[in-house]
């Protein structure tokens, strides 16, 4: 009886020792739910075969969801520690390297196709004009085929009726043009067909000299490429105007060419040269030195308004001349911009008639007069561009018109037509360029 009241005793000690360390604990599962649970540590084991407990369980699943967390800030890559947002700026830093080489590569791209389209321009401007040339060009005079000639028998020529053992000379008889004798011999006689041979007639035509394109008057057809006789000598050089004298008197010489650099007010030099080959050689001949104020003695010439061309400089006023005389192409607030062109007296420069056209002076790059009539070029820095609108004075009639035009250096301040070469002569970014044209025949009125 003692023996059991002593092991309920200590069952009891036991109990209330085991109550005093009992523990609840309250953490959230792995799923992250909450989670309470009731601990009592075991009377007899002193620890477990496994370690954890709901407050690793807990622990585990908080790392859990801070591995996500990380996981998502970093773009996945957990294993090196970064700041939140290094690996984004990296991926950005990249896309835009490979944005950058992409647009290099294009832009390469887009230069190459853009010299290839230059190049297949040229091309198609030579065809279209070697095609024009050849249009134009007369045809030559249709002649006869040279009779068949004798046939054959027994491996020799037959011979004359007559007899004669001479041979004939029709193979060297030349057949000039306007000779309308017959060709066939009539000491030769025809037999029976066994060979014959048909040979066609060289008729020589005369080439032509070139100077068809180039006498009279016509309207514009073309315009050659540019050819470049000398590129100025110092920055002063940019703009500019060249030309020669068609009816220079002594001490100059026809060949004499002008050159004026830098257009304004404060230009006063003008270095002549003796022609066009020591112009390319840069020797001038003469520098005369201007007076400080131009002279203008006509008072329509000095109420002109001061409207330019599209590239600007001064340009107010541009005179010109051709084979009509000396002209001024200006405008006038009254025209309210347009181009109004004036025939001019040469020895007073008064107004001797005028021309009012449809085309704004500001929005063309440049013009020039050629046989009585006004042409306008597009652009002055479009290295393909176009002479787009023609003005006849004879008929007082407007038209557009588009002939291809090139600003080889991309920046032409002056174009003007040469009567003395019939060229026209332009001064393009630092360069003197010349080229040449062709006419029309002249209409028959």
């Amino acid at each position: 009886m003692f023996l059991l009241l002593s092991l309920c005793l200590c069952g009891l000690l036991l109990r209330g020792d085991a109550q005093d360390r009992a523990a609840l604990w309250r953490g959230n599962d792995r799923s992250g739910r909450c989670q309470y649970t009731f601990t009592v540590p075991s009377p007899s084991e002193a620890s477990c075969p496994q370690t954890g407990g709901p407050e690793m369980e807990g622990l585990k699943a908080r790392l859990s969801i801070l591995e996500v967390l990380v996981s998502r800030l970093t773009g996945g890559d957990t294993g090196v520690p970064q700041r939140p947002g290094a690996g984004a700026q990296s991926e950005l830093q990249e896309a835009l390297n490979r944005a950058v080489g992409e647009r290099n590569l294009l832009q390469g791209e887009k230069g190459r196709l853009e010299r290839e389209l230059e190049g297949l321009q040229r091309r198609m401007e030579e065809m279209r004009r070697e095609t024009e040339r050849l249009r134009n060009r007369p045809c030559p005079p249709q002649t006869p085929l040279v009779p068949p000639a004798p046939s054959l028998q027994s491996g020799g020529l037959m011979r004359p009726s007559g007899g004669s053992s001479q041979m004939s000379h029709l193979m060297t008889r030349p057949n000039r043009q306007g000779d309308s004798s017959s060709l066939r011999d009539s000491a030769w006689q025809y037999g029976s067909p066994g060979f014959q041979e048909l040979k066609a007639e060289v008729t020589e035509v005369p080439a032509p000299d070139g100077s068809e394109d180039n006498t009279g008057c016509g309207e514009l057809v073309s315009v050659g490429e540019p050819v470049t006789h000398r590129k100025a000598d110092n920055i002063e050089g940019k703009y500019g105007v060249w030309m020669q004298d068609p009816e220079a008197v002594s001490p100059y010489g026809p060949s004499m060419v002008w050159r004026i650099d830098t257009i304004g007010a404060d230009v006063r030099k003008l270095f002549g040269y003796e022609d066009m080959e020591q112009l390319s050689k840069g020797f001038p001949s003469k520098v005369l030195l201007l007076p400080d104020q131009p002279v203008v003695s006509s008072p329509t010439l000095a109420s002109m308004a001061s409207i330019p061309y599209s590239w600007g400089g001064y340009t107010d006023i541009d005179l010109a001349v051709d084979e009509q005389g000396l002209w001024a192409v200006y405008s006038t607030n009254k025209a309210k911009g347009a181009i109004v062109i004036s025939q001019l007296d040469p020895h007073s420069l008064e107004v001797k008639r005028s021309w009012e056209t449809n085309i704004r002076k500001k929005s063309v790059a440049n013009s020039f007069m050629l046989c009585g009539k006004l042409y306008t070029v597009a652009s002055y820095t479009s290295p393909e561009t176009v002479i787009n609108y023609m003005y006849d004075t004879e008929t007082s009639q407007g038209k557009t018109v588009s002939i291809p035009f090139r600003n080889k250096y991309r920046y032409n301040s002056m174009i003007d037509y040469n009567l003395a070469q019939r060229k026209l002569f332009a001064w393009d970014n630092f360069h003197m360029v010349s080229y040449d044209i062709r006419l029309g025949r002249q209409q028959a009125n």
